[in-house]
């Protein structure tokens, strides 16, 4: 199975050991060497896995995407877009020259984005040495966008932390930890899925269910798995040096 990253963990649980005892043997007065199992707690290691997804998994959280950002605006929350025309058009706390420029910036994205699909352009992908000029030139195209929108977005956090886009960036991060995340623990011969279930929302169930009982392995890997899902979806190919620091920072802070 092709992975994003992997990483391990350790828990202290109760398992059987076997060691071996001098006894004396009641019928011959022998000390006699005998093995026996005695119940100890030992940390032990848990690797968990992130999952490389498939094309299908990538078209399901897209897809999981646009169903939220649609729930969001039924319910009156805006998109960022729509936030940014409001401001332009009525003022306040978002300057209009700002407002205006955050239009047209989300205008050059969706259309890069839309000529990339219409190209076959895996978005998020590494650009591969022999790609044609045109697939490096939408990739860079749409770097560069998108830090001009994170670099103003940044100046107004508080405006844009309770938009249409941010919820439903939160439960696609979601869609991936719940769908990707997998655990071997030692001793194991197969994998499993950290979170189990038939779909995504039985998976999500399972996921608050955990969060709510306190529930050892998921509150040792949660945070770090929340992470370094974010990192991998918000970059274009982080490498493993890239989360290797990231697991470094989380485990020491």
């Amino acid at each position: 199975m092709k992975s994003i990253y992997s990483f391990k963990v350790h828990l202290v649980e109760e398992v059987d050991e076997k060691t071996k005892e001098k006894r004396k043997n009641k019928e011959t007065g022998k000390q006699e060497e005998v093995e026996v199992t005695k119940k100890v707690k030992k940390k032990v290691p848990h690797e968990i896995i992130l999952k490389e997804p498939g094309r299908r998994q990538l078209e399901d959280a897209d897809m999981e995407y646009s169903i939220e950002i649609s729930r969001c605006v039924k319910k009156g929350i805006l998109t960022k877009a729509m936030l940014a025309k409001k401001y332009s058009d009525t003022g306040g706390i978002l300057t209009e020259k700002d407002a205006q420029r955050l239009i047209d910036l989300y205008g050059e994205l969706a259309e890069l984005e839309r000529e990339a699909s219409t190209l076959g352009i895996k978005i998020g992908d590494k650009v591969p040495a022999k790609s044609n000029e045109k697939s490096k030139e939408i990739h860079g195209k749409l770097a560069l966008t998108r830090r001009d929108i994170v670099n103003l977005e940044s100046s107004y956090q508080s405006l844009f932390n309770h938009t249409a886009d941010i919820k439903a960036q939160n439960r696609v991060i979601l869609w991936y930890i719940v769908n990707l995340a997998y655990v071997k623990k030692e001793g194991d011969e197969k994998l499993r899925q950290l979170f189990e279930g038939d779909t995504f929302e039985e998976k999500v169930d399972g996921y608050y269910e955990q969060d709510e009982r306190g529930d050892d392995l998921f509150n040792v890997t949660h945070p770090k798995l929340a992470a370094l899902v974010s990192y991998w979806y918000f970059s274009a190919s982080p490498t493993k040096e890239e989360f290797d620091n990231l697991i470094s920072e989380i485990t020491t802070t």
